[in-house]
């Protein structure tokens, strides 16, 4: 298709018809079949994230984060406080319906309401969530907050480039890879190449399909397992 040409002959981007800035996101209680996210808060998760974080054999799954594992349960509770006093970052605890039990974090970063984008960061599963339908449900929970409700029109992830999970993660979910930022991050007196991925306005709803049809109880086994992949 050929682009749109303005008087000077010059090819210019789609036009954008009505729009307007949205709005911040927040923390509202995000339910879903197997889990809901509700706003990170030290007296009422951090007992059981810390449970959930130490069933981990070791402390791989904090390699690519900011933050180290936390020593003790002291420690955990301020690396909680920094994550919750951070301006424009809104942390989730991912509730395991089932249990009642908070099994991770994840969050929302980096809003950019002007133009209507917005990042998903600091995924913190535990072992006891890693490979779940809730940790697929998590994201489409954010997904649907995200494109639905607030009516952004990009959602990112980023993650280091070495980060292989992540980056098979990304691309399960239907992120697309945009390009690689050589040395965009210094983080643990390390250099860090970012991996930028992205979902757009357009792609999300043949993406929501998708993802219900997944979820849906009649695409898993009695042991759990899944019949069709995402």
């Amino acid at each position: 298709m050929s682009a749109k040409l303005n008087e000077y002959n010059q090819p210019i981007g789609e036009e954008v018809i009505n729009w307007s800035a949205r709005e911040l996101p927040s923390n509202p209680l995000l339910l879903g079949k197997y889990c809901r996210l509700e706003q990170l808060n030290i007296k009422k998760h951090a007992n059981d994230l810390f449970a959930a974080y130490q069933t981990a054999m070791d402390g791989r799954d904090w390699t690519y984060l900011p933050s180290e594992p936390p020593e003790n349960y002291t420690v955990f509770c301020d690396y909680l406080a920094k994550l919750i006093t951070t301006t424009n970052q809104f942390h989730y605890a991912i509730i395991d319906t089932q249990t009642n039990k908070a099994l991770g974090t994840i969050a929302l970063i980096r809003p950019d309401p002007s133009n209507g984008a917005i990042e998903v960061g600091y995924v913190t599963f535990s072992p006891l969530l890693k490979k779940t339908r809730i940790a697929t449900e998590t994201h489409y929970l954010l997904m649907c907050y995200v494109f639905d409700d607030l009516q952004y029109r990009r959602y990112e992830w980023k993650c280091d480039s070495l980060n292989e999970p992540s980056k098979a993660a990304a691309q399960r979910l239907g992120f697309k890879y945009e390009g690689t930022f050589r040395q965009a991050v210094v983080y643990k007196s390390r250099t860090r190449d970012t991996c930028w991925f992205s979902i757009i306005d357009k792609e999300w709803y043949s993406l929501k399909e998708r993802f219900e049809k997944w979820l849906n109880i009649n695409n898993f086994n009695l042991d759990g397992t899944q019949k069709s992949k995402l």
